[in-house]
């Protein structure tokens, strides 16, 4: 698989959850590492936005809720921009947790 081709998997992999499902079925056959490094982090991104975000809903305070959508909106940005950058940077906080959860991929 060319540089190109795993730099636009790795893009479409952040594009909703998905994309991320698009972008593993897109990497099946020929594994490229920048873009199994990235389906690995944004699965991880979505999949605990999913998960914690059924929590967060019980609070009723916005406060609570925007610094949530917030505090993922910025984790995804910094991946997002990492894959355009063809970048392999970790997530802070839990980039090193999603690449061994997900390491199968």
């Amino acid at each position: 698989m060319d540089n190109n081709t795993g730099k636009n998997t790795a893009i479409i992999s952040y594009l909703t959850i998905l994309g991320a499902v698009i972008a593993i079925f897109m990497n099946n056959e020929s594994k490229d590492n920048f873009a199994s490094f990235h389906i690995r982090q944004a699965l991880g991104i979505f999949c605990s936005f999913f998960l914690l975000g059924y929590f967060i809903g019980y609070f009723d305070s916005w406060m609570v809720s925007s610094a949530f959508y917030i505090f993922y909106f910025i984790l995804w940005i910094y991946g997002f921009v990492g894959a355009i950058q063809e970048e392999q940077r970790l997530i802070p906080i839990v980039g090193g947790f999603f690449q061994k959860a997900f390491k199968s991929l």
